[in-house]
């Protein structure tokens, strides 16, 4: 069973760095690729980042590259977001996921079958 619980998220002014993380609970960590999406207000959850079961591939939607990283610990069961020069319309709440099916790194929310309670980030000065 996978339990995910994200942490790293707060407040930082524009331009800041956050470093998200992604802790399971399980025992099965490396048995599934981990994806990171968010969810400003008033907006449909979209995708981040994702990265797969050995961490050798990862996959970002077009405008976090560059400004996101996405990297795991398999020995910690953590997966993390590093994210520089923050902008205000990064705001939102932060959610990792787990894939253990699809053996193609992608974004496409109904293939993640595990969920994080999610971090607020929010960029303002």
């Amino acid at each position: 069973q996978v339990q995910l619980v994200e942490s790293g998220g707060g407040l930082v002014q524009p331009g800041g760095s956050l470093r998200l993380s992604c802790a399971d609970s399980g025992r099965t960590f490396s048995n599934y690729a981990m994806g990171w999406f968010r969810q400003a207000p008033g907006k449909e959850r979209e995708f981040v980042a994702a990265i797969s079961r050995n961490g050798a591939g990862t996959i970002y939607t077009d405008f976090m590259k560059g400004r996101f990283t996405i990297s795991r610990d398999n020995a910690e069961n953590s997966v993390y977001l590093q994210m520089n020069s923050l902008k205000p319309e990064d705001t939102a709440v932060y959610y990792c996921a787990a894939d253990g099916v699809t053996k193609i790194l992608h974004g496409d929310i109904k293939g993640y079958d595990y969920w994080g309670p999610g971090t607020q980030v929010t960029v303002s000065s």
